[in-house]
């Protein structure tokens, strides 16, 4: 049987829920003949599918990460043969398009993402409400306010460099 994480380990229960769905789209991707396909391809590629091509940053933006993320999910793509990358306006940018053997696979990759969209939405209606809108406020909550500053606000008292605590 396996265990679930305390509630109280909120970091591990994420990381849980994250493996949880990651794991079963690649399994389903891997049913698909497609073994080597990540599920945090997907919306890379879908940009893609409508821009055509873009830039890192413009992928970050979109997809909504980190510039740093993008450019090692976009390496990621580039080693699968998947996107290639190309010049662009100055010697800093880098043009991500989709590649042949990508666009073959679009439509396998399109209905998995129809079929995700639908399993979601049944999750859903399990949940007392829906996991995106929960996740949603989540980073809402955080923006408003970091997790750091909620920690420190508990009455942590961290000390500084100097000596003196983060909290005098």
């Amino acid at each position: 049987m396996e265990t679930m994480p305390e509630q109280s380990a909120l970091g591990t229960l994420l990381r849980h829920v994250l493996e949880l769905l990651d794991g079963d789209v690649a399994k389903v991707y891997d049913e698909l003949g497609l073994p080597d396909y990540r599920p945090r391809f997907s919306p890379y590629v879908r940009v893609l599918m409508i821009d055509g091509s873009a830039s890192i940053r413009e992928l970050a933006a979109k997809v909504g990460v980190t510039h740093s993320a993008a450019s090692q999910t976009v390496a990621q793509l580039a080693r699968s043969g998947l996107v290639v990358l190309e010049p662009g306006a100055d010697a800093r940018q880098r043009i991500v398009s989709l590649t042949p053997q990508a666009r073959e696979i679009l439509p396998v990759i399109e209905a998995e993402w129809a079929a995700t969209a639908a399993a979601a939405r049944e999750l859903d209606a399990e949940l007392p409400m829906p996991l995106a809108d929960l996740l949603a406020e989540a980073v809402r909550a955080l923006r408003r306010m970091s997790f750091r500053d909620r920690i420190v606000g508990s009455g942590l008292d961290l000390p500084l460099a100097s000596g003196h605590s983060a909290t005098e």
